[in-house]
């Protein structure tokens, strides 16, 4: 029998061996096999560019179970964005094109488009009911699969793609640049009156369509043609198998509708508890409404905090460390971040520079994100091409000194280092 003494002996020695681990953040040991000899690392095995795959394993390998450290330490945090990074292509388009061939959008109340989003433009609303208003009633779902219904589907098209109407004014106006994005809001905010059930089955079919249609299809969405076909990257579905067997706490955090979401990342073994969407409020029904939850200081129904930069940042502090309130939307102590994160867009700059250990970006030429990838201060930043029809060479530098970043008012700036020093145009080098 161990002696009470002994034991408090042991706890100390092993409260030492914890702080001189350190937290998440500090350098880890290199991994090593469990003293039982069953804890097997996981090898990643799918073909990344330069030293990328050597990198993600010796994240692997330091963060994993297998590591004799590990049992002290809080779970590893990896949060991965979702369109562009995990797949190829957008599963909040390929869910808009789906429910307007569908007609699965409703005819807003009274007809009137503007509550749809506190955003939408006089002109926008008012080209939406021109285009839409005389096709069903209030409540009802719009026709927009059928020959009557094409041009309220190429308005509303219109308006999600290109946030403009198809006279070219303007759809959106007065947002927040770094909290949310109003086109990308509108369209959970869209499928007011469905069931997050409904929403996703008709998911499940747009899923079915797009991973059965061939590379490069196109799909007739009112009287144009729109991209018809989504893919898996092998890469990441194994990088996310690798990292769950290693221990790791893995999540989605997506700019796309949270039921999208979810019955996607079943492709990739993470459940819908894993994943952080646009939240809509609902009805006691269950229906959707056409408000969104809110996060931080911003309450449901304000709308103006989505899953997108900064408000990614908040979403994540709240629903995976449990921050609660307006600190939520501020960066928290190391221990409190994850690990890891992977990103293709601007719209991901927050929680990738709050990743403690390794910041995985799909190079898009995305202005502020590949200024911060390349600058790599802090020499956490890794850039791979994309997986699947990978982008050529940027021609032009990337305008770091002057424009590559977008202001809460929309007004562009040069992109600062954390200290406030300004950083210099970048040369894109990884295509």
């Amino acid at each position: 029998m161990t002696r009470p003494s002994s034991v408090r002996r042991l706890q100390a020695v092993c409260a030492a061996v914890a702080i001189t681990a350190g937290t998440l953040v500090a350098a880890a040991p290199a991994a090593q096999a469990h003293p039982g000899g069953h804890c097997t690392t996981p090898q990643l095995e799918a073909a990344w560019y330069g030293d990328n795959q050597a990198r993600l394993q010796q994240l692997i390998d330091d963060y994993g179970t297998c590591n004799p450290y590990r049992p002290n330490r809080n779970k590893p945090v990896a949060v991965f964005d979702w369109d562009n990074t995990v797949v190829k292509n957008d599963v909040g388009d390929a869910q808009m094109f789906w429910l307007l061939r569908n007609g699965k959008i409703r005819q807003p109340a009274g007809g009137d488009w503007t509550g749809t989003s506190r955003f939408l433009t006089p002109a926008a609303a008012q080209a939406l009911a021109e285009a839409c208003g005389a096709l069903a009633k209030p409540g009802a779902p719009l026709p927009t699969g059928t020959p009557e219904g094409a041009g309220c589907a190429d308005e509303i098209n219109a308006v999600y793609g290109t946030a403009a109407t198809r006279a070219a004014a303007p759809a959106f106006a007065g947002w927040d640049r770094r909290t949310t994005e109003p086109a990308y809001a509108w369209l959970p905010q869209l499928m007011q009156g469905w069931t997050a059930r409904e929403i996703r089955g008709f998911t499940a079919a747009a899923r079915a369509e797009n991973l059965a249609a061939p590379v490069d299809a196109k799909q007739q969405v009112g009287s144009t043609t729109a991209t018809g076909w989504v893919r898996y990257y092998d890469q990441q579905k194994e990088l996310v198998a690798a990292l769950q067997k290693a221990g790791f706490d893995v999540w989605i955090s997506s700019a796309s509708p949270q039921p999208v979401v979810e019955v996607w990342a079943e492709g990739v073994g993470i459940d819908a508890r894993h994943v952080i969407g646009i939240r809509n409020t609902t009805t006691y029904g269950g229906k959707f409404t056409s408000h969104l939850q809110g996060c931080g200081s911003v309450a449901d129904g304000a709308d103006t905090m989505i899953t997108y930069i900064d408000g990614k940042r908040c979403w994540i502090n709240k629903e995976i460390f449990g921050v609660r309130g307006a600190a939520a939307e501020k960066v928290q102590p190391a221990a409190r971040r994850q690990v890891f994160a992977a990103g293709d867009s601007d719209t991901d700059i927050s929680f990738l520079r709050d990743a403690t250990v390794l910041r995985l970006v799909v190079n898009r030429n995305k202005n502020e994100l590949m200024c911060r990838a390349y600058d790599n201060s802090d020499g956490k930043w890794i850039v791979n091409p994309m997986f699947i029809q990978p982008k050529k060479q940027k021609a032009a530098p990337y305008p770091c000194a002057t424009t590559g970043f977008t202001g809460r008012d929309g007004t562009p700036g040069p992109v600062l280092r954390g200290d406030s020093s300004v950083i210099p145009d970048q040369t894109d080098s990884v295509f």
